[in-house]
């Protein structure tokens, strides 16, 4: 009898995927075996040649719904059938290479169990199945079984067995299987720690936050706080005891007809509410207004479904949106654990909704917006990770390296057999409760892949806590350090992103961002560059301007407009010719002496190309958070704010960017542009037009000298990255200009284009250099030669 072998590789386990080979050899009659092992899915499978590849064409479109195919290989069995039967056997572990399937939103069949008042699951808030619920959130080691789980503490009940050992159920094999005899429990409490009395904590918590009060829930990946979000002096009192006093909260609503009575939303982004991941998605404020202090200042609100029992029983209960917000003090990391959270959210919340399983794995609510047409991934985390990246051609060979990421909207990334493994969102290290929590799960990933790097790749800022922590790791790991330059590892995440093979010609790129160490040690952020994957050379940038206090000047927008009227004008003159103006009147205020000693001694006041402290100057002209920012880019959204609603009709200054050329390196001022400004402010011209018009302006200029390069070079694929170019106006006006043009446009979608998707890149880079010359794993002795290896084509 004719027989295949077929290896499945991808997200294939503890999702369905045995039972659904099980029930698919049923339909044509085939004998054989399906088991788990170290690489993922094998089956067995004997019949007639007709039904074998009947059966296996049919493989791919049966996949479960958490289940991604990366690879099917077929090959003839030369054996006899072992039974007349199809069977499920024992999982044969012999490694972790298979990915691990991430945490994901309620499916329908268990939405439906909820709501059956006839079920035993109903409003149960831990349903689910082998096509939904928790996975990286409670997984302690590999293999994927629940005794390693924190499902271990949670007996099966014999019905809950029952459906665990039957192919024919959905919830055959499901580790997080459970149900209210069996499975963790719910309870709510109140400021001083007593359980409240009540038979449905969930039905209760909806009513106290209709009364007004804010509460703490523990979700998949950590906690929350809710509030009725149409409720201004609950918002406030939120804003006021979390100490987050400007960015906005994310909201949830029941289902996308409540959330389009208060945004706009197509059919993009409303598939994107349903996404499995069940992403916050930016959507344009339009209708009903919640309160003011949900998004002050913003013209978009943050939207997303119910994705766990728990949420869409509590919202069932509501008739109108809830604040759900990370449940902690502002820049620290979210509670997961239960004592953690009554401490550290007390004088926060009003009543705790617990339960008692334990969260394992902190995950943060992912972020998405359309933009230019595709949905794009802001913030990458619950739903997303730890999903792996296939590598484009040529990286087959690639060794084991663990890419430490970047300073802020840190993630990690291991490569490991042709795949990157990119992490949940960890934050900014600068917190050092951020770092404890980037550490651990470091060794969480590594423990779950059985991965020992032996490549380490760094930023090459010294100064960055992922950078020191990554040299430490390879001095004690005997592990090969490989600096990658900022901007060149988000160029090589994009191209990765977007399949470009390892030998593919190289590309042109605009990288505009807060800021990064350039090769030459300097701050870089508004950079054209040319590169691949192993080298990259600037071919041009804005205009340095001084950065007077350091990092006072991230923070203090007015310092970088002073900065840059300092560099393009005599102040005195403009003292005296506008004088009226309040960005005049407004460092008129400063200590300017003092700043302009710093600049000229070099005191604290680095030089800096970047493009979001060149979106802060302008921000503070127009008195968009002159004084002082909340939160990082909080400036340059306002600018983009303000300009939206007249882009369409406005257009670039006239002669607003000179380019200079300095040693064939072109270098964009911006005098002109500051000129117009000015005198439009004196004209007193609408400060919208005048947003939109410095929105244009930039446009104008980067496809302007992109479209140059690509002449010089003869190189018609462009990459657009880095933070700066989550402002849509820019990215879809440069995008829209360049494709006009005839030029193809690479931008990420699938990972951040901020520093969220920085580790991916440097990933990349050290193994394409590695793969080129073997200099990134050399034998001990040669391990100084290694580190100069990947540092000279940085």
């Amino acid at each position: 009898m004719p027989g295949r072998a077929i290896r499945v590789r991808g997200i294939v386990q503890g999702v369905g995927f045995r039972p659904m080979i099980w029930r698919l050899a049923g339909q044509y009659g085939l004998s054989g075996e399906v088991w788990n092992d170290g690489l993922g899915v094998m089956i067995h499978a004997f019949g007639s040649e007709a039904d074998l590849d009947a059966f296996i064409r049919q493989i791919p479109s049966h996949k479960p719904p958490l289940a991604r195919i990366d690879s099917l290989d077929v090959q003839t069995l030369n054996e006899l059938p072992h039974s007349g039967d199809f069977r499920i056997i024992a999982s044969q572990h012999g490694g972790a290479e298979t990915p691990i399937a991430a945490d994901a939103a309620t499916c329908p069949d268990c939405l439906a169990e909820i709501a059956d008042p006839n079920n035993r699951r109903y409003r149960y808030p831990f349903t689910n199945c082998t096509h939904c619920g928790p996975r990286l959130s409670i997984i302690r080691r590999v293999p994927y079984d629940r005794c390693h789980t924190s499902m271990a503490e949670f007996a099966l009940c014999p019905q809950c067995r029952q459906e665990y050992g039957d192919p024919a159920d959905r919830r055959f094999h499901a580790q997080a299987n459970c149900c209210p005899d069996c499975g963790p429990r719910l309870s709510l409490e109140d400021q001083c720690g007593q359980p409240l009395d009540c038979a449905d904590p969930v039905k209760h918590a909806a009513g106290l936050i209709r009364q007004g009060c804010i509460i703490a829930i523990k979700g998949l990946g950590g906690f929350h706080l809710a509030c009725d979000a149409l409720d201004a002096d609950a918002v406030n009192r939120l804003r006021e005891r979390k100490r987050r006093y400007a960015k906005p909260f994310a909201l949830m609503a029941k289902d996308v007809e409540m959330i389009a009575r208060y945004a706009r939303l197509d059919e993009q982004e409303t598939r994107a509410l349903h996404d499995k991941a069940a992403p916050i998605v930016l959507l344009t404020a339009h209708g009903e207004a919640v309160a003011q202090g949900v998004a002050p200042d913003d013209d978009k609100l943050g939207f997303m479904l119910p994705y766990t029992p728990l949420h869409t029983l509590l919202l069932q209960d509501l008739v109108a949106p809830i604040v759900l917000t990370s449940g902690n003090v502002s820049d620290e990391p979210q509670c997961t654990d239960n004592d953690e959270a009554r401490e550290k959210l007390a004088g926060i919340a009003d009543y705790w909704l617990l339960h008692d399983r334990t969260i394992v794995n902190r995950l943060d609510d992912p972020v998405v917006r359309l933009m230019d047409g595709n949905i794009r991934l802001l913030r990458r985390a619950r739903g997303y990770s730890p999903e792996a990246l296939a590598l484009p051609p040529g990286f087959e060979q690639a060794g084991h390296i663990l890419a430490m990421g970047a300073e802020l909207k840190n993630s990690f990334c291991l490569l490991k057999n042709g795949q990157a493994i990119v992490s949940q969102h960890i934050g900014d290290l600068e917190n050092a409760a951020v770092q404890h929590d980037y550490r651990n799960a470091i060794a969480l990933y590594k423990n779950l892949y059985d991965f020992r790097p032996e490549c380490i790749t760094v930023d090459n800022h010294p100064g960055y806590l992922s950078t020191q922590y990554g040299q430490a790791l390879a001095e004690t790991g005997a592990a090969v350090l490989a600096p990658v330059q900022h901007h060149h590892a988000h160029l090589a995440a994009c191209l990765a992103e977007h399949g470009i093979a390892r030998d593919a010609p190289p590309v042109l790129a605009a990288i505009f961002d807060g800021l990064g160490m350039g090769d030459d040690g300097g701050l870089w952020g508004g950079e054209f560059l040319l590169g691949d994957y192993r080298r990259c050379t600037r071919l041009g940038h804005f205009k340095a301007i001084a950065l007077p206090g350091g990092t006072q000047a991230m923070r203090e927008p007015w310092r970088n407009a002073y900065a840059q009227l300092r560099q393009y004008f005599e102040l005195p003159r403009l003292q005296q010719n506008y004088a009226d103006l309040d960005i005049i009147q407004l460092l008129a205020s400063k200590p300017l002496a003092t700043l302009a000693t710093m600049i000229a001694k070099n005191i604290n006041s680095p030089a800096s190309t970047s493009c979001g402290r060149w979106f802060d100057a302008f921000a503070a002209a127009l008195g968009l958070h002159g004084e002082q920012v909340d939160y990082e880019g909080q400036a340059a959204i306002a600018l983009e704010v303000l300009a939206t609603p007249v882009f369409a009709h406005e257009q670039a200054y006239p002669q607003a960017c000179c380019i200079a050329n300095d040693g064939g390196v072109s270098v964009l001022g911006w005098q002109g542009l500051w000129q117009a400004v000015l005198d439009d402010l004196k004209r007193g011209t609408d400060k919208a037009r005048i947003a939109a018009r410095i929105h244009h302006s930039l446009a104008a200029a980067t496809t302007g000298l992109l479209v140059q390069l690509s002449r010089e070079t003869s190189i018609d694929h462009i990459v657009l990255s880095g933070g700066v170019f989550q402002n849509r106006l820019l990215l879809e006006a440069v995008t829209q200009q360049l494709q006009q043009q005839g030029l193809t446009v690479l931008s990420p979608q699938r990972y951040p284009m901020n520093d969220g998707g920085l580790a991916l890149g440097q990933a990349v880079v050290a193994a394409a250099r590695d793969i080129a010359d073997s200099a990134c794993f050399p034998t001990q002795t040669g391990l100084k030669q290694g580190r100069r290896a990947v540092t000279r084509d940085s």
